[in-house]
């Protein structure tokens, strides 16, 4: 028994530090080595977010786009030497002998801490500082700094001490939402940390301790002394002389106040949500993106200014809010965006009215009469009745009359002075004959997607009935500056992702630098896209929209319509409520669409009918500005396109007898070739005319007499040329 008493003896002095040993490795395993992160994901930032720069098309920057921590990485050879040595001289100055934990300051301190204080705090090194904001969480436990030495430990043996500098200087918080020393440079002194002074990087230095207690903005005096302690260290440690502390510490401190920095905010949160739908929304918060934009800031505030003077004076028309685009047809590149007067504004500031949908007023007629033509149904010379008159269809509840803006009829008018004056009648007869099927059919060629169901609409869509975004105004309107091919907006130049490479590139040969420098036509032959209409189409309404004189009747000789010494296209819109005020207009080279009007959709001033009033001035002044020391530059005339003299009342061919008088009186108008007018106009003709007023009867009315008169005629309606025309009765059409 005392034999196999010693063996069990044995065998437990054996067996049980075994156990023990296997238990304590096991326990350290699981709560110290298992799944513990790998310092490897320290090269190229993979643990670490980094903040997406947006800039403008001439590299200003106009946002960082981050979640929690705002962080652009620099390299350690581009900040000056006393940057990162005031790191070290306050942080670790032992950093270049050490293998990534100090013992005394590190170890021997932390347990001292956790024993006397109960507090595990201890001095940790620069590596343990990288490794423990990068890798691990902010809890302070006995297990967490374990992990964090021996992370310390690896990481030491993977990387350079510059390498682990670099990362550090690159990671560490210095307050707020800035992260790294690139972003607190430009935070508390709007440089980059490679124009850091030595006073400046000794104050960001102090910083990572305590950012908030140490803040310039909590504490200058404070800030100051913690500087001049970071100064100090330095001098002692051999970084600087005692002169230069000296100086330095003679300089006060002073910060840039504290700002969100955005330009262009509703552009760069338009630009933020097409990012996020390509890339994913944790990409763009910490993927590092550099994005080129299309957007000038130059034009952008510029924009900004014109929009926010232009609508102080016209509050009193009952107007709180306006919007503009301005963009580079030929290619679509987007150069200004303005979704509302002020983003900060409380309310709804932030609300981006260019991709709202709102009604368009009048804006839409020129695709309206665009598809005519286009269809060969009309030219500019045909002839509208524009006369009291009344629509029917089959499914719809009642009759639709329209009227016009000023109250008026205006007898025959042909399309260039019907679209041109913006006549209400003309634009319905139009869509009549286009047929609203048709018309949002082809809308959608336009790049129009708003308009869905045709069933949803009526005649009045061509007055601007159906909702639609600014975006897309401007790519359907683009489609008449570019020669028949709408150009689908384009924000976005370039984006390089957190290491340069190219992860897309916007290519076309319209592109353009420098926007500033005078432009030539561009090259419409390299316009990629499907076309909308055809080049003579297009020109004919860019024509009929550039013709002071087409529209002289309702917008006088002169008006904001007419910008001195360019040829613009221009069209205006006011919708009937008045809750909508638009001007687009365009040359080859530059779109303006602007909108005014209340968010909240309730009216303005019945004044803003002319519709030359609120948006127009604004679109004025921003085209003047876009058009500043660049050439006047025509449509070009496609040679499929003939003119010719045409009955300024009829449309019909001006003809001269043998005498050499002409058959009517005459103007000079543009065709496609094969579309002149080749008869018809007025004719003499016996109708029925009432007796006592000398206007057009029915034939079964018992009051009336058969007289000879002048007869002219549209699609849909006669008038009575030398009849009364004092108060005429509305006529019926039915569909």
């Amino acid at each position: 028994m005392g034999k196999n008493y010693f063996y069990l003896k044995l065998s437990l002095i054996i067996i049980i530090p075994i156990i023990v040993l296997a238990s304590g490795a096991a326990l350290f395993y699981y709560f110290i080595l298992y799944k513990l992160p790998s310092p490897k994901t320290l090269r190229d930032y993979k643990s670490v977010p980094l903040s997406t720069h947006i800039y403008d098309r001439t590299g200003k920057p106009l946002y960082e786009i981050y979640k929690d921590q705002n962080r652009t990485p620099i390299k350690l050879k581009d900040i000056p030497k006393y940057a990162y040595q005031a790191s070290i001289a306050i942080e670790d100055k032992d950093f270049y002998k050490h293998g990534g934990v100090s013992l005394y300051s590190g170890v021997f301190r932390a347990i001292k801490d956790m024993i006397l204080k109960h507090n595990l705090q201890g001095g940790s090194t620069l590596t343990q500082q990288l490794v423990k904001g990068a890798l691990l969480s902010p809890e302070r436990t006995l297990t967490r700094k374990l992990k964090e030495i021996i992370l310390a430990l690896q990481t030491e043996k993977l990387f350079t001490k510059d390498q682990i500098l670099e990362m550090y200087l690159n990671q560490i918080p210095y307050g707020g939402s800035s992260y790294g020393i690139e972003e607190a440079s430009k935070t508390y002194f709007g440089k980059h940390a490679k124009d850091l002074t030595l006073e400046e990087a000794a104050l960001l230095a102090g910083l990572p301790q305590a950012p908030s207690l140490y803040s310039p903005y909590n504490d200058p005096e404070l800030a100051k002394s913690r500087r001049d302690d970071v100064l100090k260290k330095m001098q002692e440690q051999g970084y600087i002389d005692k002169s230069l502390m000296q100086k330095a510490t003679e300089a006060t401190v002073s910060a840039i106040p504290l700002v969100t920095s955005i330009k262009a905010p509703h552009f760069v949160f338009y630009v933020k949500s097409l990012l996020e739908q390509e890339y994913g929304i944790k990409q763009v918060e910490e993927g590092g993106l550099k994005v080129t934009t299309t957007l000038d800031l130059d034009i952008q505030e510029q924009a900004e200014s014109i929009l926010k003077s232009e609508l102080e004076k016209i509050k009193y028309l009952d107007v709180s809010n306006g919007a503009l685009l301005v963009t580079h047809p030929p290619t679509g590149e987007i150069l200004s965006m303005v979704g509302s007067v002020d983003y900060f504004a409380t309310g709804s500031g932030a609300f981006n009215v260019t991709t709202a949908l709102r009604q368009p007023g009048s804006s839409i007629k020129p695709i309206n009469y665009a598809i005519g033509i286009d269809r060969k149904l009309v030219t500019p010379g045909t002839m509208f009745l524009d006369i009291p008159t009344c629509f029917t269809a089959g499914g719809q509840e009642g009759a639709y009359c329209p009227v016009n803006y000023d109250g008026q009829f205006h007898g025959p008018v042909q399309l260039r002075m019907a679209l041109g004056n913006s006549f209400n009648i003309p634009a319905v007869k139009m869509i009549a004959l286009n047929g609203v099927k048709n018309f949002i059919a082809s809308a959608s060629a336009f790049t129009i997607t708003s308009f869905v169901n045709p069933e949803n609409y009526g005649l009045s869509i061509t007055l601007g009935g159906g909702e639609v975004r600014m975006t897309e105004m401007a790519q359907a309107f683009s489609a008449f500056a570019n020669q028949g091919i709408p150009r689908k907006l384009q924000p976005i130049l370039k984006i390089q992702d957190k290491f340069g490479k190219e992860l897309y590139k916007f290519s076309d040969s319209n592109l353009v630098d420098d926007l500033k420098k005078p432009l030539t036509l561009p090259s419409s032959v390299a316009i990629p896209g499907k076309r909308a209409i055809t080049t003579e189409t297009a020109y004919l309404i860019s024509h009929i929209l550039l013709d002071n004189h087409a529209r002289e009747a309702s917008f006088g000789s002169s008006s904001y319509l007419d910008v001195p010494g360019h040829t613009v296209s221009v069209k205006t819109g006011t919708t009937d409520n008045k809750k909508d005020n638009w001007t687009i207009g365009y040359t080859p080279n530059f779109l303006v669409s602007v909108w005014v009007g209340n968010n909240d959709s309730t009216p303005m001033n019945p004044y803003l009918s002319s519709g030359v009033t609120g948006a127009a001035p604004i679109w004025n002044k921003v085209m003047a500005y876009v058009l500043k020391n660049q050439p006047n530059l025509w449509p070009v005339k496609p040679e499929n396109v003939v003119g010719m003299q045409i009955c300024n009342d009829s449309g019909a061919v001006m003809t001269k007898d043998g005498e050499g008088k002409e058959s009517c009186g005459a103007r000079f108008e543009y065709f496609i070739k094969g579309t002149e007018p080749k008869g018809g106009g007025a004719t003499k003709q016996t109708v029925p005319i009432y007796k006592d007023q000398d206007k057009l009867a029915p034939a079964n009315d018992p009051n009336i007499e058969m007289k000879e008169k002048t007869i002219l005629r549209d699609m849909f309606s006669q008038y009575c040329v030398d009849c009364n025309h004092d108060k005429d009765p509305y006529s019926l059409i039915k569909l």
